[in-house]
C-alpha cells in the first residue's frame, strides 16, 4: 500500500516535471507539452489503477490551482479553456494504458507499450480533447478534429518514446514494471 502511494505520487510529480520543459502554444490556446507523455507513462508502467490515480492526483492538484502545467499555468479555469478535454483525457487516458498493457501480455512489452500508449495516451485522450473542444470551444465535430488534428503527429512519437522507455525499464528492473506484475 505505502509502496503504491509513493509510487502515485512519483509519477503524478513526473507529470509535473515534465511541464517544465518548454511548451509550444498553438493559436488556439492549447500547448503542446511532454505531459502527456508522462501520462502514457503512468499507464504502461503503473498499470490501470495506479497510473489513473497517479493522473487523477495530477489533474487534482491542477484543480486546487498549483502552476503545474506547461507555462506555469494551474486552477479551476483550466477546465473552461480549450485544455479542458484533455485534462479529462488524462485521467481516462492513463487508465486505459494501463489496463491495456496489463491486457496484452502476450506480447513483448516494446510492442505492447506502444499499443497501449497510443490507444489511451492518444486516442482515448484525443477523443476527450474533441469533446472539450466541442463543449468550451463551442467548435462542431469537424472544426474540432481539425484543430485537434495538429497534436497527433507529436502525440504518436511521445508513444514510440514511452514504449521505448518502458522496455528500457523492463530491462534494467523488471520488478519496477507493475503493468505487468
Amino acid at each position: 500500500m505505502e509502496r503504491s502511494l509513493t509510487l502515485i505520487a512519483l509519477f503524478a510529480a513526473l507529470v509535473a516535471a515534465l511541464g517544465l520543459i518548454a511548451p509550444i502554444t498553438m493559436g488556439f490556446g492549447v500547448p503542446i507539452t511532454a505531459q502527456s507523455m508522462g501520462i502514457m507513462l503512468c499507464g504502461t508502467i503503473l498499470g490501470a489503477k495506479r497510473g489513473g490515480l497517479a493522473a487523477l492526483l495530477f489533474v487534482g492538484l491542477v484543480a486546487l490551482g498549483l502552476p503545474l502545467l506547461a507555462g506555469g499555468r494551474g486552477g479551476l479555469g483550466m477546465f473552461a479553456t480549450g485544455s479542458a478535454g484533455y485534462l479529462v483525457g488524462y485521467v481516462l487516458g492513463a487508465y486505459v494504458t494501463g489496463l491495456v498493457m496489463e491486457n496484452l501480455r502476450s506480447l513483448p512489452i516494446g510492442p505492447a507499450a506502444g499499443v497501449a500508449a497510443v490507444t489511451g495516451g492518444l486516442i482515448v485522450v484525443h477523443l476527450c480533447g474533441v469533446l472539450g473542444f466541442m463543449i468550451v470551444l463551442d467548435l462542431d465535430l469537424r472544426q474540432a478534429i481539425v484543430t485537434d488534428s495538429a497534436f497527433i503527429p507529436g502525440d504518436f512519437i511521445k508513444a514510440v518514446i514511452a514504449a521505448i522507455i518502458t522496455a528500457g525499464i523492463a530491462r534494467a528492473r523488471p520488478a519496477s514494471l507493475l503493468s505487468r506484475a
